[in-house]
C-alpha cells in the first residue's frame, strides 16, 4: 500500500506545473510585526489575553503552584475583565501536559442541551434556526465543573484559592482596556434587551469606555458562593436553582436536573504527524479536527518552497481549509449522534482523496464533504510551571456575552452554544434535548519526538482551525519564533470563494483574485486572538497576540 505521503506527492503534483510557476514567487519574511518580543523565561511563564489574567497566573506560580492551578486563576479573572468573551457561564476544553504522568490529557467541560428543547415549538414559532440569543439558546454551562476537575485531579490549591484574585478584581473594579471596550460597544443594544445584563454590564446605559472603571460585585459575590460552598451549588444547589428560575421566566430549556446531571469528560486528544512534529486536538463535538485535516492535506506540498504567504501558499491553505469545513457542515456533532466514527475523517487515503480535490488553478466555491463509510467568542491562555507542565487552556460563552442573558444578582452571563445546532431535520447536529452541540472553541498542542514543544491556540470561532496551521506552519516551515509566528498577517477565509487577508501585498492579492478568490476588506475582519509557549531545552519562550489587549510574562 502506498504511504500517504506518496499518495498526496502524486495528487498534488499539479502544484509543479508551469500554471502554478507564474503566480507570485516567495515571500519569506512575517507580513507583519507587532513590536513585542518573544518573552523568554527561567521557571514558568503565562501567556493570556488580558495581563491582569497573566498577572494572576504568575501570582499563583510565584507561590510554587502549577499550571492548571494559574491556568484556573487566569481563567476566572478572564470572566470578570473579558466578560463579553468568557466565564463560568460558558463551556470550557483543555489539553493538559502532565509532567508526572509523561502523557497529555484531554478535557471536555461542555454542557449539553436542556432537557425542555424543543425543535417542534420553534418550527411553529416560525424558527427558521435556532435563536442565536435569550434563554432558548442557553445551554447547561461546563466550564466551572473543568475548573474544579483540573484543580482537583491536577493541581495543588483549592478552587477557592484559584478564584481568589477574581474575587477582589470583580469586587474592587478595573479600568477597561481599549479592545475590550471596542467589542464590548458594539454588544450594548443586546445587553439593554434583558435587564439582567443592562443592570449588570452597562453604566447608565453605556458601554464602559476605555479607561473607566467598571465593577461587577454581583460576580464578585456568586464566586464566594462556589468557594464557600462548592460547585455543587451551580450544579444543582441554591445557585443552580435561581438561574434556572430566572431562564423560566424567560422561556428557558434547562432545568435543576439537567445541571445537576452535568458531566464533565476526560477525552483522548487526537492528532496527525507532519514533518516529525504531532499536532493534538479534542475529539468532536468540537472542530480540532478540521485543523488536523488541513495540515495532513498539507504534508505533501512544499510550502516553504512557495514562500510565507505567497499566492501559492494562501491558495493551498484556502482550498484545504474548505475541504475540511465541508466535512465539519456535514459530520461533526455530539458523538454520540454521528454517524461516522471521528478517525475515518484522519484516513491517510481519505485525505488524500480530498487532497485530489484541489485545483490550483481555480478557487473552489462549495465543496462537498467527502463520503465515508458509515458503521465561535472565546478566550485562550496558556501556562507552562517550573515541574514541566503545560496546559492549553480555552473557555467561552460562544458570541459577544453569549446569549446576553444575567439572571439577576449573579453577575453571570450565559452561553449561547445552542445556537451552534441545526434545525435539518436527520442531521446529526439536529437540535434536541440533553444533547452537546457541535462547537466551535479548540486548544492545540505539539510534541516533537513524543515530548511537548508547543502549547498554543487562535481563538474566534470558524477562524480556530485555520489559524492554528497557520501558526504552526509558520514555526515548523519557515523557522519563526513564537511571537514572530502569532504577528505574521492571517488569511481568514468565510464561505464560497469569500476570504479577507491582513496587510496583503496588492500583486498577490491580484494573483488570488484571477484564480477566483473574491477578497474581502479585512477592516473589522476578527483574525482572532492567539498565545503560545514553546518548550526550550531548558525554560520556555512565550507570546500573547497584539490583535488583543493580552500579554505573556514569565518568571
Amino acid at each position: 500500500m502506498r504511504t500517504f505521503s506518496a499518495l498526496l506527492s502524486l495528487s498534488l503534483a499539479l502544484w509543479a506545473q508551469p500554471a502554478a510557476a507564474q503566480m507570485t514567487g516567495p515571500v519569506t519574511s512575517p507580513a507583519t510585526t507587532s513590536g513585542r518580543s518573544t518573552v523568554y523565561s527561567p521557571r514558568g511563564t503565562a501567556a493570556t489575553s488580558h495581563p491582569l489574567a497573566t498577572g494572576a497566573a504568575l501570582k499563583v506560580l510565584e507561590a510554587g503552584g502549577n499550571a492548571i492551578d494559574a491556568a484556573v486563576a487566569a481563567a476566572a479573572v478572564l470572566n470578570v475583565v473579558e466578560p463579553h468573551m468568557t466565564g463560568a457561564g460558558g463551556d470550557m476544553f483543555a489539553i493538559l501536559w502532565s509532567a508526572s504522568e509523561g502523557r497529555l490529557i484531554g478535557l471536555d467541560a461542555s454542557g449539553k442541551s436542556g432537557s425542555k428543547t424543543d425543535r417542534a415549538a420553534l418550527v411553529a414559532a416560525g424558527q427558521e434556526r435556532v435563536p442565536g440569543s435569550g434563554a432558548a439558546s442557553v445551554t447547561v454551562p461546563g466550564a466551572l465543573s473543568g475548573w474544579n476537575a483540573l484543580i482537583e485531579n491536577y493541581g495543588t490549591i483549592s478552587l477557592a484559592d484559584a478564584l481568589g484574585s477574581a474575587i477582589r478584581i470583580a469586587e474592587e473594579g478595573f479600568p477597561v482596556s481599549p479592545i475590550i471596550a471596542q467589542d464590548w460597544a458594539g454588544s450594548a443594544a443586546g445587553l439593554r434587551r434583558n435587564a439582567g445584563a443592562a443592570a449588570t454590564f452597562l453604566i447608565d446605559g453605556e458601554a464602559p469606555k476605555a479607561g473607566q472603571w467598571f465593577r461587577n460585585p454581583d460576580l464578585a459575590r456568586t464566586f464566594t458562593r462556589v468557594a464557600e460552598q462548592g460547585i455543587e451549588t451551580f450544579y444543582g444547589g441554591e445557585l443552580g436553582r435561581e438561574i434556572v428560575a430566572g431562564l423560566d421566566e424567560l422561556g428557558g430549556y434547562i432545568t435543576i436536573e439537567d445541571l445537576a446531571n452535568h458531566q464533565y469528560r476526560w477525552v483522548e486528544p487526537m492528532s496527525v504527524d507532519y514533518k516529525g512534529y504531532t499536532l493534538y486536538e479534542l475529539p468532536p463535538a468540537g472542530q480540532g479536527i478540521a485543523a488536523l485535516q488541513i495540515l495532513k492535506m498539507m504534508e505533501g506540498v512544499d510550502l516553504k518552497g512557495m514562500g510565507h504567504n505567497s499566492a501559492d501558499y494562501f491558495h493551498a491553505l484556502i482550498e484545504a481549509k474548505k475541504l475540511a469545513d465541508a466535512d465539519l457542515t456535514r459530520y461533526i456533532a455530539d458523538p454520540a449522534h454521528m454517524d461516522v466514527q471521528p478517525q475515518a475523517l484522519l484516513d491517510d487515503a481519505y485525505l488524500a482523496g480530498r487532497a485530489r480535490l484541489i485545483d490550483p488553478k481555480h478557487a473552489a466555491d462549495r465543496p462537498g464533504p467527502g463520503h465515508l463509510i458509515t458503521d465561535s467568542e472565546t478566550v485562550y491562555l496558556t501556562v507552562a510551571d517550573q515541574y514541566g507542565n503545560m496546559i492549553s487552556f480555552i473557555n467561552s460563552v460562544y458570541g459577544y456575552f453569549g446569549s446576553r442573558v444575567v439572571v439577576p444578582g449573579t453577575g453571570l452571563v450565559l452561553q449561547n452554544r445552542g445556537s451552534g445546532f441545526t434545525m435539518e431535520e436527520g442531521h446529526p447536529n439536529q437540535i434536541a434535548p440533553n444533547k452537546s452541540p457541535f462547537h466551535t472553541i479548540i486548544p492545540a498542542f505539539v510534541t516533537k519526538d513524543g515530548a511537548p514543544w508547543l502549547s498554543f491556540g487562535v481563538m474566534g470561532g470558524s477562524m480556530q482551525p485555520q489559524g492554528h496551521v497557520q501558526v504552526m506552519l509558520n514555526m515548523v516551515e519557515f523557522g519563526m519564533d513564537p511571537q514572530e509566528a502569532i504577528d505574521a498577517a492571517r488569511f481568514r477565509h468565510f464561505s464560497g470563494t469569500t476570504v479577507a487577508i491582513e496587510n496583503l501585498d496588492p500583486a498577490v492579492g491580484a494573483q488570488l483574485v484571477s484564480l477566483g478568490h473574491e477578497l474581502r476588506d479585512p477592516e473589522g475582519v476578527a483574525f482572532g486572538g492567539g498565545q503560545a509557549i514553546l518548550k526550550l531545552p531548558r525554560g520556555w519562550a512565550a507570546a500573547s497576540d497584539p490583535r488583543k489587549d493580552g500579554m505573556a510574562a514569565g518568571h
